[in-house]
């Protein structure tokens, strides 16, 4: 499999843009300056550069917000890989759309959120291939993995509870509660009013504690 950097880098070499994969893996070196850029630029006046076509303020942003766009990305589709796929074509858009921006409207973030959730969503709403076989799963007595599942239970749980939410309610969620954003800043990402955004979050919450309790009640009658 093609590492995911390489992908990025091909995908970016086939873009209608002005760019080389030679050129994406160049120092971030100002030109005549010997220096690499500080990268201490705000977002937006790194956005600006962007929609000029400058890759190495492409790069700076990359760096900054790749990991948050994968991350929000996995907690949406619940699959590392597809979430890695999800956070090169964020990017991608972010290059090929950066004109569009307009920070008078929103944050870079909050635009990069709303970029990623579409993504997501449009992502779970295919259908998946079956797989043709499945491995068994392999049991260990070793006390480390079991150790690491018992650490990770209530993750699982959470994560089962968020997969059976309706998908607003669940976007909801990832961004105000695990994302740590503002009701107007997750408001902004979803394209809702800040109203919409609170009356998600009040149903998200009870649907979720509804499953938990249900599951847990179950998990004593069987135990």
């Amino acid at each position: 499999m093609m590492p995911p950097r390489q992908c990025f880098l091909d995908a970016l070499a086939k873009d209608s843009s002005p760019w080389r994969v030679s050129q994406v893996l160049e120092e971030d070196v100002a030109p005549g300056s010997g220096k690499r850029m500080a990268g201490n630029e705000s977002d937006e006046s790194l956005m600006t550069l962007v929609a000029q076509g400058d890759q190495r303020a492409f790069r700076i942003l990359m760096g900054r917000y790749m990991g948050l766009a994968i991350r929000v990305a996995q907690r949406l589709v619940h699959d590392a890989a597809e979430a890695d796929d999800i956070g090169q074509e964020a990017f991608l858009r972010v290059w090929r759309r950066a004109g569009s921006f307009d920070p008078k409207v929103a944050r870079v973030t909050t635009w990069l959120y709303r970029i990623v959730l579409n993504l997501s969503l449009d992502r779970r709403r295919k259908p998946k291939p079956l797989p043709i076989d499945e491995a068994a799963e392999i049991r260990s007595d070793d006390p480390e993995p079991l150790a690491m599942m018992i650490e990770n239970e209530d993750r699982h749980r959470v994560d089962v509870a968020l997969a059976a939410l309706p998908e607003r309610q669940r976007v909801a969620i990832v961004l105000f509660h695990m994302e740590g954003l503002s009701v107007r800043e997750a408001a902004q990402s979803m394209n809702v009013t800040e109203k919409a955004l609170e009356s998600l979050l009040v149903r998200a919450r009870s649907a979720i504690k509804k499953h938990v309790e249900s599951r847990d009640r179950i998990n004593r009658r069987f135990a």
